[in-house]
């Protein structure tokens, strides 16, 4: 739907919303007013910092956003106070350069992290949030479509943070060899010998992956940083159709 929806409609501005009447409608003209003329390319409707926590009665999917929330700003270096939110208001240029890859609970996380990356103007907009309605079930599986969203942040992570990510599993293969060799060399010092040979060659093993893999870091954060100089060049070409269809109408 939100696929279909985006590549379909031309507006000046969409608005997203659950449709479990936990969100109040009458917060809709500020996070669309922040898009018009706030100049907003993402409005999030924040409910972490109003009433979700006492109106939400399920503690594990109070933990699960918090999670979340603290992951991604830690891992994007971000201050979006609310991750998961389903209220969310975009622009045109927004809506028509996002890549719409996830199908479930995860699309909210993947449209922050697009949002973050690629430094789109985000505002957040705190709302009350109220429980869902007596008789209504979430389709939300806490466990389930919480390890969806941690393996999403994986994915993003690695997309578009790949030197670090891979910088990470470098660093970790480097001190696994540095603490095989080191009984090596220990036992070098104190009788020149080399006595643990597969010691030694597990360590000069592990050794060249922790090497692949801090280079294949490097080589992916070039390629990416030429997808970012795309990115902004499609920006403008987006920027130009909107003022182009708008100003026909």
């Amino acid at each position: 739907m939100i696929r279909r929806m985006f590549a379909e409609i031309d507006a000046q501005c969409y608005v997203m919303a659950d449709g479990d009447d936990t969100y109040p409608a009458d917060c809709a003209p500020e996070l669309v007013d922040k898009v018009l003329t706030g100049g907003a390319d993402m409005v999030v409707g924040d409910r972490l910092s109003s009433t979700y926590f006492s109106e939400n009665k399920r503690p594990f999917h109070n933990l699960g956003n918090t999670m979340v929330r603290k992951a991604i700003n830690v891992l994007f270096h971000n201050d979006i106070k609310d991750i998961m939110t389903g209220y969310r208001a975009f622009s045109y240029r927004f809506v028509k350069t996002f890549p719409v890859l996830s199908k479930g609970f995860e699309i909210e996380t993947e449209m922050t992290i697009h949002a973050v990356d690629k430094n789109l103007h985000v505002q957040n907009v705190v709302i009350d949030y109220r429980d869902r309605p007596t008789g209504s079930e979430s389709k939300l599986n806490t466990y389930s479509d919480g390890f969806k969203v941690l393996l999403t942040i994986k994915r993003l992570f690695r997309t578009y943070r790949p030197g670090a990510f891979f910088g990470l599993f470098a660093l970790a293969l480097f001190l696994i060899a540095l603490g095989f060799l080191i009984p090596v060399l220990i036992d070098y010092r104190n009788t020149g010998l080399v006595e643990r040979f597969p010691t030694l060659i597990v360590c000069g093993f592990v050794m060249i992956g922790a090497v692949q893999s801090f280079f294949s870091g490097q080589i992916l954060k070039t390629i990416y940083q030429k997808n970012r100089q795309d990115f902004e060049m499609d920006l403008y070409r987006v920027t130009n159709d909107y003022q182009s269809k708008m100003g026909s109408h």
